[in-house]
């Protein structure tokens, strides 16, 4: 992402070898189609282990002799403080761009903070017209202790790192001192577009000393590790050129990551990530306070040099960034750079990708969400049923995430028909059945769903009639006694709010009236039911018409007061669908997930009566 030195090359002429101004880009990827699809064309074979290595020349940009005495005197005050911009994007992957445009626009749960820094990372400067810093890089632990980890697009002549850098001070006074950039060492596969070799958006660089002194002998080193997957906590450390942050320190955002759907990369979403942070870490553990290092298992790079294409006036520049995946092709070449060996490991094959849940313009069809536990499991799946008839079951991890899915429906022109939809325990087995209000008024009982399907009758709880057409929305839950989702709330077109207790195969059991009809009731645009207060209650959650959300706690016969978590926002305004379910590890059903008018899809985990919980990107919204 956050590449400046591609364009400062182009800006003094100095072509730099796989410069991203100069790469060909490789086919824009593969969209993704079908309702809750995941990708399965564009997947590239395992690499294989028969290609042989061959030695290649050293970069062009390598000066072995270029010292810390050489960059003191190239990098003046001057030339470290002059801020050029050589970056610049346009539009982020089909489908994947995280927040939408405009005022509605909600702020990230993640913004970066500034701080001093830690002396393991530090900036680059690099190239030979002036400019500011221009990417970021890390010390890692190597056998000649002169090893660096940055971004790929990150290569450039008179290279210059600087450990925990101070912009107050001048190159010849800064707190850890300076370390020329000697020798780079890249994979030759990578390309700098929007190609599945964004993946290997990685390298690495091999400092001389300053004062006799090797650099992690002064500040110490990182481990680096494989990134165990592609959902993560990490904090991520970088430098914002000052062209953006005049603040010119270091910033430092912790945040859980997600998979750019169709490239072996995770992405974040972080306020404050501005051009400049290009090569920063990603740690999955760091001694902030103390030894000021840690593991690392990715860095600010991959696909379009790790952030969205868009202008660095779009909300998106300094928020969305994306790091490579650490694997076999990283190690390789971390090895090479520790033997000081230029190899060429042959063609990259990207592996096998993890599975996806689809993109934004499939989701703006999802017209009903539902959670229940329907594998019995002991956390929630979710079923998702689609403009077409069509309904999907996805399977839930019990970590915030989906693992697979199974299509329950294909294509059809019943199931259009229903008009809403709720899971509980209804049938006493340990898997939860789904109940439906058609059109037409009938309401039937889909027992076990995962294990058969929906393709069947069902059983009838009542049949084709005038009254239950007015059920606008209804949600199932564990508002009294007994330990399973068994009571119903219906909300009908009149306002009023009814609780039906024991709802079982054939039944509607006792009905009780929580509100009688009224107006204000009209304007719930959304039910759904959690164990949202952490206490084994379960409250009713309310999404109205003008965006606002409450929580309602239940009893036999009494709505209770409301509980705001927000107040009116058009962010939760429009045709919304959302269901509450135990995705996470907490064994709480107190997990919201919204579906957006535009596809976006958000898990907020955790959620509580007053509070949203932290919000994960199922599905990144339309651009």
């Amino acid at each position: 992402m956050r590449t400046l030195s591609a364009l400062a090359a182009l800006l003094c002429g100095l072509l730099l070898a796989g410069n991203p101004g100069t790469a060909t880009a490789s086919a824009s990827p593969v969209p993704l189609t079908g309702r809750g699809q995941h990708r399965s064309s564009g997947h590239r074979p395992a690499p294989s282990t028969s290609s042989r290595p061959t030695t290649r020349p050293a970069d062009p940009d390598d000066d072995p002799n270029w010292t810390a005495e050489d960059a003191i005197r190239f990098w003046t005050h001057d030339r470290m403080e002059a801020a050029t911009d050589p970056s610049g994007r346009h539009a982020e992957p089909a489908g994947r761009t995280s927040i939408r445009k405009g005022p509605a626009v909600k702020s990230p749960a993640d913004s970066g903070k500034h701080f001093a820094g830690i002396k393991s990372v530090g900036t680059l400067y690099g190239g030979s017209a002036p400019q500011t810093h221009y990417c970021t890089a890390s010390v890692v632990d190597s056998p000649g202790h002169d090893l660096i980890l940055t971004a790929g697009h990150c290569q450039s002549a008179h290279g210059m790192f600087v450990p925990r850098y101070d912009g107050r001070k001048s190159a010849d006074a800064q707190p850890f001192g300076v370390f020329p950039v000697q020798e780079w060492f890249r994979d030759p596969q990578w390309a700098a577009d929007k190609g599945a070799n964004s993946d290997l958006d990685f390298a690495f660089a091999r400092v001389g000393t300053y004062h006799g002194k090797n650099v992690q002998d002064v500040v110490g080193a990182n481990t680096v590790a494989r990134t165990p997957g592609f959902t993560n906590n990490v904090t991520v450390i970088g430098y914002p050129m000052t062209r953006y942050d005049r603040a010119d320190q270091a910033v430092s955002c912790s945040a859980r990551t997600s998979v750019l759907a169709g490239f072996n990369q995770m992405r974040i979403d972080c306020a404050g990530m501005w051009g400049g942070v290009s090569g920063g870490p990603w740690f999955s553990r760091a001694d902030v306070n103390g030894s000021g290092t840690g593991e690392i298992v990715g860095n600010v790079g991959g696909w379009n040099a790790g952030g969205p294409d868009v202008p660095a006036s779009d909300p998106l520049y300094n928020r969305i960034t994306y790091s490579p995946v650490y694997g076999d092709r990283f190690f390789q070449l971390y090895e090479d750079a520790k033997l000081g060996a230029h190899t060429d490991h042959g063609p990259y094959q990207q592996p096998a990708l993890p599975y996806s849940m689809g993109t934004w313009d499939a989701w703006r069809h999802a017209r009903l969400l539902v959670a229940g536990d329907f594998r019995g499991t002991g956390h929630s799946d979710m079923i998702a049923l689609w403009s077409d008839g069509r309904a999907t079951l996805y399977l839930g991890d019990g970590n915030g995430g989906f693992a697979s899915e199974r299509q329950l429906l294909a294509p059809n022109t019943t199931w259009p028909h229903a008009q809403a939809i709720t899971a509980g325990n209804f049938t006493g087995s340990n898997q939860s059945d789904l109940l439906v209000r058609w059109s037409d008024g009938e309401v039937t009982l889909y027992d076990d769903v995962a294990d058969n399907g929906l393709n069947t009758a069902g059983t009838q709880i009542t049949g084709p009639n005038p009254t239950w057409p007015h059920a606008i929305q209804m949600t199932a839950g564990h508002f009294t006694a007994g330990q399973d989702a068994t009571n119903l709330i219906v909300r009908w077109s009149d306002g009023e709010l009814s609780l039906y207790s024991g709802v079982g195969a054939g039944t509607f059991g006792r009905e009780s009236q929580l509100t009688g009809p009224n107006r204000g009731w009209q304007d719930a645009a959304g039910l759904t039911s959690g164990e949202f207060p952490g206490s084994g209650k379960w409250n009713l959650m309310v999404r109205w018409k003008n965006g606002e959300l409450d929580t309602y706690p239940i009893t036999v016969s009494e709505l209770g007061s409301a509980a705001r978590l927000q107040g009116p926002s058009a962010l939760w305004t429009g045709d919304q669908a959302m269901t509450a379910g135990n995705f996470t590890r907490n064994g709480r059903t107190d997990d919201l997930v919204v579906r957006r008018p535009d596809g976006g899809t958000t898990l907020y985990a955790d959620t509580g009566s007053t509070k949203l919980g932290i919000a994960h990107t199922l599905i990144a919204p339309a651009p």
